[in-house]
């Protein structure tokens, strides 16, 4: 028996609803935001097996959210649209709305605090263009070095100490990671707020940067 044109539809949409119903999914999924990357990369990233990691890439790729290319023997994974990153916002919007749990969560994060409002991303482009503000990208050091914020600082969060001592409390610093579901900035933000520092986040990540069309600096043109 054939079904409606709607329910064929509502079909396809609940399979990429589907896709995204597995923390593992979307953790590769962030870290493919961040530029592509091989199987055995994404394994290490997100604590999954080879075996287990091809599987949930196949979901993905099966729902359209990712895409891949040959490399010799390897195979490179990437985003299929730019738009998944504004679905995974999505997510994290609707969740911190509606889920109490993300709440406590998220203000745990924060140090049982309320969280400072986010630096968007206009703002910080003015502010880098001034000079007034010192941008720490927290994220892993192979990360910084194939796309940062012109200027940011890599300070991955285990380093953060490390650094305290060049740091001015004069001057608000601004945190960012890979994007909407990292907790390295909100830990970030948290530690140096504790410690007398001005200190937020940025709205979004690095993708979410990038998406926008701003410049990206690499390790060998920063």
């Amino acid at each position: 028996m054939s079904i409606s044109p709607k329910l064929a539809l509502l079909e396809e949409y609940a399979l990429i609803a589907r896709a995204l119903s597995a923390p593992a999914r979307l953790s590769l999924l962030e870290q493919l935001a961040q530029g592509e990357r091989g199987v055995e990369a994404l394994a290490e990233k997100t604590d999954l097996n080879i075996a287990n990691c091809s599987q949930h890439l196949q979901q993905l790729r099966r729902a359209g959210l990712v895409t891949s290319r040959r490399d010799g023997k390897a195979v490179i994974y990437r985003l299929t649209d730019a738009k998944t990153l504004m679905l995974m916002d999505l997510l994290r919007i609707v969740a911190e709305r509606n889920l109490a749990q993300v709440a406590r969560i998220l203000r745990g994060l924060s140090g049982g605090e309320d969280a400072p409002e986010l630096v968007s991303r206009a703002e910080l482009a003015e502010r880098l263009a001034e000079g007034s503000v010192t941008v720490l990208d927290v994220r892993p050091t192979d990360e910084y070095a194939a796309g940062h914020v012109p200027g940011a600082l890599n300070v991955p969060l285990a380093q953060l100490e490390e650094i305290l001592p060049k740091l001015s409390l004069d001057e608000e610093i601004v945190a960012y990671c890979r994007g909407p579901y990292c907790v390295y900035a909100h830990l970030a933000v948290a530690a140096l707020r504790s410690r007398g520092f001005n200190a937020r986040r940025l709205e979004g990540g690095l993708p979410d940067w990038r998406g926008d069309g701003r410049e990206v600096a690499t390790s060998l043109s920063a």
